[in-house]
């Protein structure tokens, strides 16, 4: 069932619990929903956000618009074949949620992403990743309607053009398709990525190597480093890790041999940008109600009554700091929404 509702409250859509308020909050349940909400007159004549749980959002105002949420949460196995399934979710499943299942039906792949928070739908547009898996390389086809007209577009993996943190949904096609369902491609036969030392480590030291324990010890690490947002408004990752030219990479090692780096082609490098933030004496300070984690300096908190202001500073502030120590631009991993 549609249902709609005015000048209602965003506190429980944004993980960094920013009480601001939307001229309306429309949400679905289905694909045929979705289409009558797009080709609704109020959607036809107003600005109009897409959100799910609002974990990569900072809001800086109210929303003067329409509001859409998913609330269609189906999973169907579509085939199965060549060891792996093919299954069709939802966009308003909780992310976690699916990986669980996942884990509970013996389906590899997502398990080195459990505890990131969000929904299926928005995890296909941000391009999630953790511990050396990102959501891409378990996408099979996105599956949309284009805003406005309800008209239905499918997206191979390929096309979603599929980046760092990015695809197609966030730079060409902004705003201008909702995703409905994402099928995932996964294995049906053991398979595991180590690419983290300490993750293994974690996982052999609660016996066999297996989708359950993997998920327990990312669910773990996970814990011991990022605040709940229940306690601690926050998004995670606020700033993506920089991708910088082998030339530059090389000249940074020198300088600092101890810079964390990981491979990403023959031309680039990435740096760690909580080593970065750590290294310009940011790690655990706060700038009035806005502050950076002690435990994970990438993440920035609500500390109680912040404004998305007072978060931009904040980040503002850092990247300033980034720039003048290293000459390395940060970029936010979190969208602004409003002035």
């Amino acid at each position: 069932m549609i249902t709609r509702q005015e000048k209602v409250s965003l506190l429980p859509y944004n993980t960094f619990g920013m009480d601001v308020k939307a001229d309306w909050l429309v949400e679905y349940g289905s694909p045929a929903e979705l289409r009558e909400v797009l080709q609704s007159d109020l959607v036809q004549r107003h600005e109009c956000l897409v959100v799910g749980k609002g974990s990569n959002l900072l809001f800086l105002s109210d929303f003067r618009g329409v509001v859409i949420r998913s609330r269609y949460r189906a999973l169907s196995v579509l085939r199965e074949e060549d060891g792996a399934v093919y299954v069709e979710v939802g966009s308003g499943m909780v992310w976690d949620d699916f990986v669980a299942q996942c884990v509970e039906r013996g389906w590899y792949g997502a398990e080195n992403l459990s505890l990131i928070p969000g929904q299926v739908g928005a995890a296909a547009v941000q391009n999630i990743g953790a511990y050396g898996v990102e959501v891409k390389d378990l996408i099979h086809e996105v599956r949309t309607m284009e805003m406005g007209t309800g008209r239905k577009r499918t997206f191979t993996q390929a096309e979603c053009r599929y980046g760092y943190r990015e695809s197609i949904f966030k730079k060409e096609e902004r705003g201008k398709y909702v995703v409905v369902s994402v099928v995932f491609r996964l294995g049906t036969q053991p398979r595991y990525c180590f690419g983290y030392k300490h993750l293994e480590e974690a996982v052999r030291q609660r016996g066999d190597v297996s989708l359950g324990n993997v998920r327990e010890a990312v669910i773990e690490m996970r814990r011991s480093k990022l605040p709940d947002p229940q306690q601690w408004g926050n998004a995670g990752s606020f700033f993506k890790n920089p991708v910088v030219p082998k030339a530059r990479f090389a000249a940074l090692l020198a300088e600092h041999p101890d810079m964390p780096h990981y491979y990403v082609s023959e031309s680039e490098e990435k740096l760690s940008a909580a080593w970065l933030i750590d290294r310009c004496g940011w790690k655990g300070r706060n700038l009035g109600p806005a502050g950076v984690w002690g435990k994970q300096p990438l993440v920035l908190v609500n500390l109680g009554g912040a404004a998305g202001r007072d978060i931009r500073h904040l980040a503002e502030q850092i990247q300033q700091s980034v720039h003048g120590c290293f000459g390395i631009e940060l970029q936010p991993e979190v969208n602004y929404i409003g002035e």
